[in-house]
């Protein structure tokens, strides 16, 4: 699944966070680059056991992970280059849609399902929908298989201090429409992703965020 090298490029980056760097360091990017397009492809191979429509809908696997240069809108922190790579399993786009994933980053990878770097109008479109049915999220939350798999429940990267203009404080979404990005995370030792078995474990992971997934179709 992640090659050796991968993590150790992406450790060699969170030290070496400059463009000479990378430009100095090129054919490691490209090979990490292929191992994420390979995962990506993986990961569509073994949709079916998951998610049907995920099975069903087209891939572009160069596509389907985030790139290393942050966007100034899109940046946390200050760094110029991710250290930490989402590579994503979606039936659309994964600006727009909320979709499964996995994030490889040394000493801090984990698999889910969410949409953390949503587009404008999507982020729009995730916050109307928690404020038309709380109720439905809230039952996702209480499933047992999905507090097994995921104790922390809906997690984000990047929050505001308050809910944002047009909605309400009182509003039994407040503590979710405050997040800029949204989903579901669930912690791996960068050992067992070494393995390409780490697939099985990784199908048991996206099986219960398949909820998740659903309820922002």
């Amino acid at each position: 699944m992640v090659e050796p090298e991968t993590f150790k490029f992406l450790a060699d980056l969170s030290k070496n966070n400059k463009k000479v760097w990378l430009d100095a360091h090129r054919e490691e990017r490209d090979d990490a680059m292929r191992n994420f397009t390979g995962i990506a492809m993986t990961l569509h191979d073994y949709a079916d056991r998951f998610d049907p429509f995920v099975a069903e809908a087209g891939i572009k696997p160069k596509q389907s992970y985030t790139k290393f240069f942050q966007e100034p809108r899109d940046r946390i922190g200050r760094e110029l280059y991710r250290t930490g790579i989402d590579v994503f399993a979606n039936a659309g786009l994964p600006v727009e849609d909320v979709g499964y994933y996995l994030h490889i980053e040394p000493g801090n990878c984990h698999a889910g399902a969410g949409l953390f770097q949503p587009s404008k109008s999507a982020l729009a479109r995730l916050r109307t929908r928690l404020v038309d049915d709380p109720q439905n999220l809230k039952a996702i939350l209480a499933d047992p298989d999905f507090k097994k798999t995921f104790p922390d429940g809906i997690v984000t990267r990047k929050a505001l201090g308050v809910v944002p203009e047009g909605f309400s404080a009182s509003d039994p979404a407040a503590p979710f429409l405050k997040m800029v990005g949204l989903g579901c995370s669930k912690q791996l030792p960068d050992e067992i992703l070494l393995n390409d078995d780490v697939i099985d474990q990784l199908i048991e992971i996206f099986r219960p965020a398949s909820q998740l997934v659903r309820y922002f179709d």
